[in-house]
């Protein structure tokens, strides 16, 4: 089950709020410019799909979310335990383009640093998130990392800046 935990940064061990109705998330995130919906696949799906039918199953809703944002560039992203996780992406950072991504299965743990709060999104099957650029955050897919996820966007190898900020040790991780 998806689940949105916001903190404010200095509390860090005390949640201000905790959500598990995906109306709630997508109404939270979007009070801060992020987008949460959870979509649904037009067919089955098996874990010996092919990358293209795993996108042609999302393929209406991805088409309608590129042709809104002005995206030019979709693909599928898969992680399991190996290799593991690029710890990179522990750290608080920022993209110079929107983060959009679909979990097609498994599941991931994004955080955003939004002004003084940091909100805490557990992503599962069909949860689509979009993080716009700059906002800062970081991401973790646990001590067992296995996921796949769309990624739409524009440039398939997007730039991340490094913040330098330890924020990002003070948060529980996925598997915490």
């Amino acid at each position: 089950m998806s689940c949105l935990t916001v903190y404010h940064q200095s509390t860090a061990d005390i949640p201000n709020k905790v959500l598990t109705h995906a109306e709630d998330i997508a109404a939270t995130l979007a009070e801060q410019g992020v987008r949460f919906e959870q979509w649904t696949a037009a067919a089955p799906l098996q874990r010996e799909s092919s990358a293209q039918e795993m996108i042609a199953a999302y393929q209406a809703s991805i088409d309608a979310l590129m042709s809104e944002r002005g995206y030019r560039h979709v693909a599928l992203i898969s992680v399991s335990d190996e290799p593991p996780q690029d710890t990179r992406l522990l750290a608080e950072h920022v993209r110079d383009e929107d983060e959009a991504r679909l979990f097609v299965s498994g599941r991931g743990q994004f955080s955003l640093h939004i002004g003084e709060y940091v909100y805490v999104l557990l992503c599962e099957k069909n949860d689509l998130l979009v993080v716009p650029a700059g906002v800062a955050h970081w991401f973790d897919l646990g001590e067992n990392p296995r996921m796949v996820a769309i990624r739409m966007g524009n440039n398939p190898q997007a730039q991340v800046r490094f913040t330098g900020e330890k924020i990002a040790q003070r948060f529980a991780r996925l598997d915490d």
